[in-house]
Protein backbone atom coordinates (compact mmCIF):
# COMPACT_ATOMS: atom_id res chain seq x y z
CA UNK A 1 0.00 0.00 0.00
CA UNK A 2 3.04 2.41 -0.42
CA UNK A 3 2.62 3.37 -3.75
CA UNK A 4 -1.35 4.27 -2.99
CA UNK A 5 -0.53 5.88 -0.03
CA UNK A 6 2.75 7.70 -1.02
CA UNK A 7 0.26 8.96 -4.55
CA UNK A 8 -2.38 9.54 -2.18
CA UNK A 9 -0.05 12.15 -0.60
CA UNK A 10 1.05 13.52 -3.77
CA UNK A 11 -2.91 14.29 -4.77
CA UNK A 12 -3.14 16.12 -1.67
CA UNK A 13 -0.14 18.15 -2.12
CA UNK A 14 -0.95 18.89 -5.64
CA UNK A 15 -4.79 19.75 -4.43
CA UNK A 16 -3.15 22.29 -2.17
CA UNK A 17 -1.02 23.65 -4.92
CA UNK A 18 -3.63 23.83 -7.39
CA UNK A 19 -4.84 27.29 -5.29
CA UNK A 20 -1.79 29.17 -5.90
CA UNK A 21 -2.32 30.03 -9.58
CA UNK A 22 -5.59 31.99 -9.15
CA UNK A 23 -5.05 33.31 -5.74
CA UNK A 24 -1.90 35.13 -6.97
CA UNK A 25 -3.51 36.23 -10.30
CA UNK A 26 -6.17 37.88 -7.84
CA UNK A 27 -3.55 39.59 -6.02
CA UNK A 28 -1.87 41.28 -8.91
CA UNK A 29 -5.58 41.84 -10.07
CA UNK A 30 -6.64 43.07 -6.74
CA UNK A 31 -3.58 44.72 -6.17
CA UNK A 32 -1.90 43.76 -2.54
CA UNK A 33 -4.24 46.32 -0.09
CA UNK A 34 -7.49 45.08 -1.87
CA UNK A 35 -6.29 41.38 -1.69
CA UNK A 36 -5.00 41.32 1.79
CA UNK A 37 -8.16 43.62 2.92
CA UNK A 38 -10.09 40.49 2.12
CA UNK A 39 -12.49 41.87 -0.86
CA UNK A 40 -12.37 45.14 -2.22
CA UNK A 41 -15.20 47.35 -2.76
CA UNK A 42 -15.37 46.75 -6.36
CA UNK A 43 -14.25 43.31 -7.22
CA UNK A 44 -12.07 43.45 -10.81
CA UNK A 45 -13.38 41.08 -13.55
CA UNK A 46 -11.32 37.91 -13.22
CA UNK A 47 -9.66 36.77 -16.69
CA UNK A 48 -10.92 33.57 -18.09
CA UNK A 49 -7.71 31.74 -17.31
CA UNK A 50 -8.06 32.59 -13.87
CA UNK A 51 -11.73 31.49 -13.70
CA UNK A 52 -10.60 28.34 -14.86
CA UNK A 53 -7.80 28.11 -12.94
CA UNK A 54 -10.07 28.49 -9.75
CA UNK A 55 -12.63 25.54 -11.31
CA UNK A 56 -9.66 23.18 -11.31
CA UNK A 57 -8.57 23.82 -7.98
CA UNK A 58 -12.77 23.31 -7.31
CA UNK A 59 -12.76 20.43 -9.24
CA UNK A 60 -9.78 18.65 -7.40
CA UNK A 61 -11.14 20.05 -3.89
CA UNK A 62 -14.77 17.62 -5.00
CA UNK A 63 -12.70 14.49 -6.68
CA UNK A 64 -10.51 14.26 -3.46
CA UNK A 65 -12.66 12.70 -0.45
CA UNK A 66 -14.05 9.78 -3.21
CA UNK A 67 -9.98 9.23 -3.81
CA UNK A 68 -9.14 9.56 -0.18
CA UNK A 69 -12.37 7.26 0.61
CA UNK A 70 -11.03 4.25 -1.58
CA UNK A 71 -7.38 4.42 -0.82
CA UNK A 72 -8.12 4.62 2.98
CA UNK A 73 -10.96 1.76 2.33
CA UNK A 74 -7.82 -0.48 0.21
CA UNK A 75 -5.30 0.17 3.71
CA UNK A 76 -7.96 -1.65 5.77
CA UNK A 77 -10.21 -4.11 3.36
CA UNK A 78 -7.81 -5.14 -0.02
CA UNK A 79 -6.30 -8.02 -0.34
CA UNK A 80 -2.23 -8.74 -0.91
CA UNK A 81 -3.24 -10.05 -4.08
CA UNK A 82 -4.37 -6.69 -5.32
CA UNK A 83 -1.94 -4.20 -3.74
CA UNK A 84 -0.08 -3.34 -6.62
CA UNK A 85 -2.83 -3.08 -8.73
CA UNK A 86 -4.27 -0.55 -6.62
CA UNK A 87 -0.95 1.37 -6.30
CA UNK A 88 -0.66 1.74 -9.91
CA UNK A 89 -4.30 3.07 -10.53
CA UNK A 90 -3.59 5.56 -7.58
CA UNK A 91 -0.61 6.40 -10.11
CA UNK A 92 -3.02 7.14 -12.98
CA UNK A 93 -5.21 8.84 -10.59
CA UNK A 94 -2.48 11.28 -9.70
CA UNK A 95 -1.10 11.81 -13.30
CA UNK A 96 -4.60 11.94 -14.59
CA UNK A 97 -4.95 14.83 -11.93
CA UNK A 98 -1.76 16.50 -13.46
CA UNK A 99 -2.80 16.75 -16.71
CA UNK A 100 -6.34 17.74 -16.27
CA UNK A 101 -5.07 20.74 -14.26
CA UNK A 102 -3.37 21.85 -17.65
CA UNK A 103 -5.58 20.71 -19.87
CA UNK A 104 -8.52 22.55 -18.10
CA UNK A 105 -6.31 25.85 -17.32
CA UNK A 106 -4.63 26.60 -20.61
CA UNK A 107 -8.44 25.62 -22.04
CA UNK A 108 -6.72 23.12 -24.62
CA UNK A 109 -9.89 21.61 -26.42
CA UNK A 110 -11.14 18.09 -26.40
CA UNK A 111 -8.76 16.73 -23.66
CA UNK A 112 -10.34 18.35 -20.49
CA UNK A 113 -13.37 15.44 -20.06
CA UNK A 114 -11.44 12.70 -21.08
CA UNK A 115 -8.56 13.20 -18.11
CA UNK A 116 -11.10 13.52 -15.95
CA UNK A 117 -12.68 10.44 -16.63
CA UNK A 118 -9.67 8.86 -16.97
CA UNK A 119 -8.75 10.18 -13.03
CA UNK A 120 -12.97 9.49 -12.08
CA UNK A 121 -12.58 5.58 -13.87
CA UNK A 122 -9.32 5.17 -11.25
CA UNK A 123 -11.10 5.59 -7.76
CA UNK A 124 -13.79 3.33 -9.37
CA UNK A 125 -10.85 0.52 -10.24
CA UNK A 126 -9.68 1.12 -6.44
CA UNK A 127 -12.62 0.82 -4.85
CA UNK A 128 -13.49 -2.56 -7.15
CA UNK A 129 -10.22 -3.74 -5.86
CA UNK A 130 -11.57 -3.34 -2.94
CA UNK A 131 -15.04 -4.79 -2.18
CA UNK A 132 -13.88 -7.66 -4.62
Amino acid sequence: METANYYLALSGVLTVLLWIPYILSRMITWGLPGFLHSYPKVIPQQSEWEKRAQRVHLNMVETMPAFIAVVLAANYLAVDTAIDTIGLWAQVFFYARVVHAFVFSLAIPYLRTPTYLVSWAAILMIGAQVIM
